[in-house]
């Protein structure tokens, strides 16, 4: 039962989200309220909604802001006496370490509810290019899982300059270069984000859950996947493994990365791009990879460093990022380690505060985010842009639409008279 005291706290909590509300306020989940053009104006305060004075509305808000809502009161698990039913907690009764559930028990199609699957691990990454770094993400997933499952999710991002792969040459790639994780591999195309993952698993029927990460992101995945347990997804437990910590400045596994790889494809460097490869692929193969690369990379339309391998030329990037050539207010972006996608409502020293369409904020550094291409593919499965008189891709839609297996005659535009 919860306190007297925390019943005050928890009504003053909701007394500030109100009055932001009534003001058309947006929240960031650590106290703080923006205005519809992006600024800083209140804040919650001991429960209480608190407008900022014009002094404190130029300062910048600390980056570990402490949530005022007040942590619930999670009951004691109840002694089960032998030969006795556990107690059912909750309005949606409890998982079977006596936790109470959040949200209803997903159910099969005749309504009756679904097995209990136990742990699940996932891993859900960019991959693009994947590297002997991946290797050692991925092992420490295999370990993490232990006798549970374990599923590798690459995301859906595609972009020439920072994710040049598709999703299906990049699985493919992947499974090439891991072969003892060939079958965890998941080609999904509704896992566009974290989320998408975490939502299937609850629906799938796992209790619990593992998300493996590099050492520089368990903060970032450890606060969004706990913050939404019980709202989008319900588990026991959310739990964020870090695969280790990285060094960018070793010539080893653990200085390896997709960008060090881009900028070695870049830069015609072979030697430099093998050293990212597993010995598993002979030279030929990863001479292929790095020409495959190349070629959707689109170098020869010219390019930069700080638009490929933001890391390595972070001047720039925070040039282009201050003199307003990069996210504006309003701009849709997309987080490329969680796949999130959101407008951006404010613009920080080197982040951005975003919300996507579903209300879900979230921060991100301005390194890992890219301007999110919106286009819809329709019921083909052919975007509109690619639909162009004597393209392959135009064939390819009217056989989708009409249901033709084959076309003899096709124009092609690019054909010589």
């Amino acid at each position: 039962m919860k306190s007297f005291f925390s019943f005050l706290s928890e009504a003053r909590t909701s007394q500030a989200a109100e009055m932001a509300a009534r003001q058309n306020l947006t929240g960031d989940g650590h106290g703080n309220w923006y205005d519809k053009d992006g600024n800083r104006v209140a804040v919650t305060k001991k429960g209480r909604l608190e407008m900022l004075s014009k002094k404190e509305k130029q300062s910048e808000p600390e980056t570990e802001v402490k949530n005022d809502t007040p942590k619930q009161e999670q009951p004691a698990p109840q002694q089960v006496q032998q030969g006795q039913q556990p107690v059912q907690q909750g309005e949606f009764g409890a998982f079977a370490d006596g936790t109470p559930r959040r949200m209803p028990m997903p159910t099969r199609a005749d309504g009756s509810p679904k097995e209990d699957l136990g742990d699940l691990t996932v891993v859900f990454g960019r991959f693009n290019p994947p590297t002997i770094g991946h290797q050692k993400l991925l092992d420490a997933a295999k370990k993490a899982a232990g006798k549970g499952r374990l599923k590798i999710y690459p995301s859906r991002s595609q972009d020439k300059k920072k994710n040049p792969y598709d999703p299906d040459e990049k699985v493919d790639v992947m499974r090439q270069m891991f072969p003892d994780h060939a079958e965890s591999i998941v080609n999904d195309p509704n896992s566009k984000t974290i989320f998408d993952v975490l939502k299937q698993a609850h629906q799938d029927g796992h209790s619990s859950i593992k998300i493996v990460v590099g050492g520089d992101r368990v903060k970032e995945f450890e606060k969004l996947s706990s913050s939404y347990n019980g709202k989008l997804y319900d588990f026991s437990g959310v739990e964020t493994v870090s695969a280790g910590e990285r060094d960018p400045d070793s010539e080893g596994v653990e200085g390896m990365s997709a960008s060090k790889m881009r900028k070695a494809a870049a830069d015609n460097d072979f030697e430099s791009f093998r050293k990212g490869i597993p010995t598993n692929i002979d030279d030929k193969t990863a001479k292929n990879m790095m020409n495959s690369l190349r070629k959707k990379m689109k170098l020869k339309e010219g390019w930069s460093l700080w638009e490929i391998a933001p890391k390595y030329d972070w001047k720039n990037l925070r040039e282009n990022y201050v003199n307003g050539s990069l996210f504006g207010i309003d701009q849709l972006v997309e987080n490329l380690n969680t796949g999130l996608v959101g407008k951006v409502i404010r613009r920080g020293t080197n982040y951005l505060i975003c919300v996507t369409e579903d209300n879900i904020m979230f921060k991100s550094w301005i390194r890992d985010l890219k301007e999110a291409v919106v286009n819809y593919p329709g019921p083909s499965g052919v975007p509109a842009s690619e639909r162009e008189v004597g393209t392959e891709s135009l064939k390819k839609y009217a056989m989708r639409m009409t249901g033709v297996k084959d076309v003899k005659n096709f124009i092609n535009k690019y054909k010589k008279k």
